[in-house]
């Protein structure tokens, strides 16, 4: 096998070790990352009911474009995962500089469109007219700076993919603090700058995405070594962008799907008042940092599952799966009981409404006993990424929300009220667990098998190279 990787190799050594030293960087970078909209939204709600509104509907839009850029980022790490796993560099090189010209041309046509639709968009979401002046001072910035939230997310992706998810959280961390410094300077006109108001938030995040921009491509191309100049030769630029759009594309899907179906449970609960939509509103605030274990495992999961299929570690894939069960389920069931013990302490910290506090104690004392569920369908996902077969991992968080949960949460509502839209969570959240485990490792067994079937066995020494590109053509 070749040796010329960089980092530590990930295709022999504990696995659950292996799986730690990439997660815990990323569960610091993930947290950083949620505090954007926390920092923005506590400044800009200072200036006042409107511009927070305003940018209360600019949310929908920036988070579909975070899908777009997480779905390209994953296809870029499965890509380059199964490459590095090989050894061959030469086609790593290849698919980040591909990665990153694909990346910064979508960013380009996002932010041009965006900007000549911001009216007519925002008007079909339902903005007042006297908020679109508004809007629209948040979003310019915003569009213009596409390229610094599209581009860092493949970067960072890449550098996941050869291992190096150390670097990626410092990075996440650093961008989160600029942001954390610049807001209120530009928010409010502080020690000299110019006072932008709700344009100070959108300039703010573009500066501070601007320097994780600026960092990773450094990273990329003097520390790693592996961005360079795309090819442009057409056919070359195509193959590169099909392997990354293969996986790319269904995970883009996959993303988008998660927060739309948001907005159906809202109108749900808004049925019940508005005390019940804050105490939901609470309760998901809080369930984010709950599930940040789930999130930094997923993030490292695709990497390595991808590294190891491109070596042709078929062992290590399966005890990944026994690995990926132990820790939700024994993470989940204690999450859930941290949480049903001390759900009543932490929400009293965010309103002290007994109504709204009755509906978030009720979440919290529930739902997180599917947790366990519902990382397991998170780490599934990044999984199939990872092995470049995205769309069990799509049809799974479809069926997830369009075929089980919104069903549920509908006859819940009907029959049972609030409580039984947390009942159908809690289903949903178990069922498609139990699903994503069972394909998964069916995935493995049978992928595992036929390839041991095709693949001769090699004479001691020889490189395992036609090994690995075979179980990537898989």
């Amino acid at each position: 096998m070749p040796t010329n990787r960089t980092h530590p190799s990930l295709l022999e050594g504990p696995v659950a070790g292996h799986l730690r030293r990439l997660a815990l960087p990323m569960v610091w970078g993930i947290l950083a990352t949620m505090s954007f909209n926390v920092v923005d939204t506590y400044f800009v709600a200072q200036l006042g009911d409107a511009p927070l509104a305003a940018m209360s509907f600019t949310f929908p839009v920036v988070m579909v474009i975070n899908a777009l850029a997480i779905g390209l980022g994953a296809g870029t790490s499965s890509a380059v995962a199964r490459a590095y796993g090989i050894g061959d560099m030469a086609r790593v090189r290849q698919l980040v500089s591909d990665a990153t010209l694909l990346a910064l041309l979508i960013a380009l046509v996002v932010g041009a469109v965006g900007l000549l639709t911001i009216e007519p968009l925002f008007r079909l979401l339902g903005a007042e007219p006297r908020l679109l002046p508004l809007i629209a001072e948040y979003m310019v910035p915003w569009y213009l700076g596409a390229v610094f939230a599209v581009v860092p997310m493949v970067s960072l992706s890449a550098l996941r993919a050869i291992g190096n998810s150390a670097i990626t959280g410092k990075i996440l961390m650093a961008v989160a603090l600029f942001n954390l410094i610049l807001d209120p300077l530009l928010i409010f006109g502080l020690y000299g700058f110019p006072r932008l108001e709700l344009q100070g938030a959108a300039v703010a995040t573009v500066i501070a995405r601007g320097l994780s921009f600026l960092i990773a491509l450094y990273v990329l191309v003097k520390r790693e070594q592996i961005l360079v100049m795309p090819s442009w030769q057409w056919p070359v630029l195509r193959s590169s962008w099909s392997a990354l759009l293969a996986v790319g594309l269904p995970a883009i899907a996959t993303n988008v799907i998660i927060p739309m179906s948001g907005g159906v449970v809202v109108a749900l609960v808004a049925s019940h008042g508005v005390d019940a939509v804050a105490g939901l509103g609470v309760a998901l605030r809080i369930e984010p940092v709950a599930l940040i274990v789930f999130y930094a495992l997923s993030s490292v999961v695709g990497p390595f599952m991808g590294q190891n299929a491109g070596a042709g570690q078929f062992d290590r894939l399966s005890e990944t799966l026994v690995v990926l069960a132990k820790f939700c389920l024994l993470s989940g069931m204690g999450l859930a009981i941290v949480l049903w013990v001390i759900g009543g302490p932490v929400v009293s910290l965010f309103s002290d409404s007994p109504q709204v506090i009755a509906v978030a104690v009720a979440y919290l004392s529930l739902v997180p006993f599917s947790y366990a569920g519902y990382g397991f369908v998170m780490s599934a996902n990044a999984a199939f990424n990872g092995l470049g077969h995205p769309l069990p991992g799509t049809f799974i968080s479809f069926l997830r929300v369009l075929g089980i949960y919104l069903p549920l949460a509908w006859l819940g509502n009907q029959f049972w009220g609030i409580q039984g839209l947390f009942v159908a969570t809690l289903i949903s959240n178990l069922l498609l667990g139990v699903l994503a485990w069972w394909w998964l490792r069916r995935y493995l067994q049978s992928h595992s098998t036929e390839l041991r079937r095709a693949v001769p066995e090699q004479p001691a020494g020889m490189s395992g190279q036609a090994n690995s590109d075979r179980a990537v053509s898989k």
